[in-house]
């Protein structure tokens, strides 16, 4: 499988404007896709990735939102700070008390 290209969110957003403007004009959505991946020089299943997640944002269609996945990763990245950082606690809480043992002075 070839490498992943990285396309910028610019060429993105002009490459769905470009799908819209195609489909207003011929009154239909077949080949739009198909005919500005060619123009643009992207792959056709990249830019209908694009056109569904374009749709999915704008409440077209069902599913995760960008925004909504950025905040997910966040979250999740939060959560394993936390976790990890609940873990030393743990561990120096051990340690601590293994350190000053029982008293038998009380």
């Amino acid at each position: 499988m070839p490498a992943r290209k990285k396309y910028s969110a610019e060429l993105q957003q002009h490459a769905v404007r470009m799908v819209h403007d195609e489909r207003r004009r011929n009154g239909t959505s077949y080949g739009s896709v198909s005919k500005v991946a060619e123009e643009l020089g992207v792959g056709r299943e990249t830019l209908r990735g694009w056109m569904r997640q374009a749709e999915i944002d704008s409440g077209v269609r069902p599913g995760r939102s960008t925004e909504d996945a950025r905040r997910i990763a966040e979250l999740e990245k939060e959560l394993a700070e936390l976790k990890r950082a609940n873990r030393i606690l743990l561990e120096a809480g051990g340690f601590i008390a293994r350190e000053l043992g029982p008293r038998s002075d009380r």
